[in-house]
């Protein structure tokens, strides 16, 4: 039975808390962006003022092949400690192994935090085979699986053994069916809660896929359509107006006759967006494609520039980013909109000459919140363009989670929201 963590009582309890600690560190091992800790802080410092022992697990990066007895330096959490105690206001525990932190849990007292290590340096995490050579019969890849598959049941019982209850706070791991976001739960059956970070995650995205105001203007970015082709599908089903900004355009524009020179596009992709644009046009739903683009002779920051009909780029020039007369449109479907819904840049938004469209789309968001429109923003570009423009507090919601918001707005079931939904 799931629980909430404002009702529960902690009082005198261990709560293992998966939080979502998958910060950038420098060549230092310094943090760079704290926010995924910061965004984690509330649940936290909670379990601890109701007298309450804190375990926190998460994972960093992405070892591949690390001994879990030695780790891998580069991915080790020990780097996040101090910053996490600071955090916190409590000193916080170390265990250099998660499968090895019996005592350390045990003799946690109320008000007191045990970090463990990086839950990935076990292959059971994922519950992938590790090792295996790149020639592995179909027979020896299916015999690791199941091994793996089968210590997995085991690593699992450990975790959920140090503690008497589970809080899941880490969104941004929600659409992966792991170890300790979907399978530990089942271990609390009657002790299984949220965090108040993944009820905020939850809240916004069931604001925007169930409950939108309309007008609902979904902005979808990127590069290529072929990653966000189910989410372009699923919005046709919830919006008015459909943005579709970024690389992933000139596929759009493509398909439809238009000369894009060298711009990024997926031939094979092609038949769908002509697709899209027929439902779309069925569904009464308003696509909105760039009119006109920057576009650059060759893929660099200082390249040579000018504008042009997107339809009419010339060959050897690639579009780069969206147009003022392209900006001028989408400002004024956002601007009539009553909730918005932004995922992906709409230019090379890592070249400072080419993200000004989207540091644009960033500032209308935040002009369309001060006039009352319901704002959810995700995806790694957008997110960084609204805090870059220092929005993050002037729209109604920043998500946390960039693959989990891209799977729950293709209408997918999060397996780490439903390990704690399930009775």
């Amino acid at each position: 039975m799931q629980q909430h963590i404002d009702t529960y009582d902690f009082s005198g309890k261990k709560a293992i808390v998966r939080v979502d600690f998958n910060v950038p560190l420098n060549e230092n091992f310094e943090i760079t962006d704290d926010t995924r800790i910061r965004r984690a802080v509330p649940t936290l410092k909670k379990i601890l003022s109701k007298g309450g022992a804190l375990i926190i697990m998460s994972h960093l990066g992405r070892p591949k092949n690390a001994d879990p007895k030695k780790g891998d330096p580069k991915f080790s959490l020990k780097h996040i400690v101090d910053h996490v105690s600071e955090c916190l206001g409590v000193p916080v525990k170390f265990a250099s192994d998660c499968m090895e932190a019996d005592q350390a849990a045990k003799a946690l007292k109320p008000g007191e935090a045990l970090l463990l290590e990086n839950l990935r340096y076990y292959a059971e995490e994922e519950g992938k085979p590790r090792g295996l050579a790149e020639d592995a019969t179909e027979e020896e890849t299916k015999a690791a699986k199941a091994k793996v598959k089968e210590s997995q049941k085991e690593f699992v019982k450990h975790l959920a053994s140090y503690a008497d209850c589970y809080v899941n706070d880490a969104f941004g791991t929600a659409h992966r069916a792991h170890a300790s976001t979907a399978l530990i739960a089942k271990y609390f059956p009657n002790d299984k809660m949220f965090g108040y970070l993944m009820e905020a995650e939850i809240k916004a995205i069931n604001n925007v896929l169930n409950n939108a105001q309309h007008p609902f203007t979904a902005i979808i970015g990127g590069s290529k359509v072929s990653s966000k082709l189910a989410v372009l599908k699923n919005m046709l089903n919830k919006v008015d107006n459909l943005i579709i900004g970024g690389g992933m355009g000139y596929t759009f524009i493509k398909a439809q006759g238009g000369h894009i020179g060298n711009s990024l596009h997926e031939d094979e992709l092609m038949p769908d967006a002509l697709e899209i644009l027929k439902e779309a046009k069925e569904k009464g739903v308003n696509v909105s494609l760039s009119v006109a683009t920057v576009a650059a002779d060759r893929f660099e920051n200082d390249a040579d520039t000018k504008v042009v009909d997107i339809k009419e780029i010339p060959d050897g020039w690639e579009g780069m980013d969206a147009s003022p007369a392209s900006l001028e449109n989408w400002r004024k479907i956002i601007m009539s909109s009553k909730t918005i819904l932004w995922n992906g840049p709409v230019g090379v938004f890592e070249m400072p000459n080419f993200a000004k469209g989207t540091l644009q789309i960033a500032q209308d968001l935040a002009d369309a919140t001060a006039q009352g429109a319901y704002t959810l923003v995700g995806g790694g570009d957008s997110v960084a363009a609204v805090t870059k423009m220092g929005f993050a507090d002037k729209v109604s919601y920043v998500s946390t989670g960039g693959g989990a918001m891209l799977e729950a707005i293709e209408g997918k079931v999060l397996p780490g929201i439903a390990a704690i939904e399930e009775d």
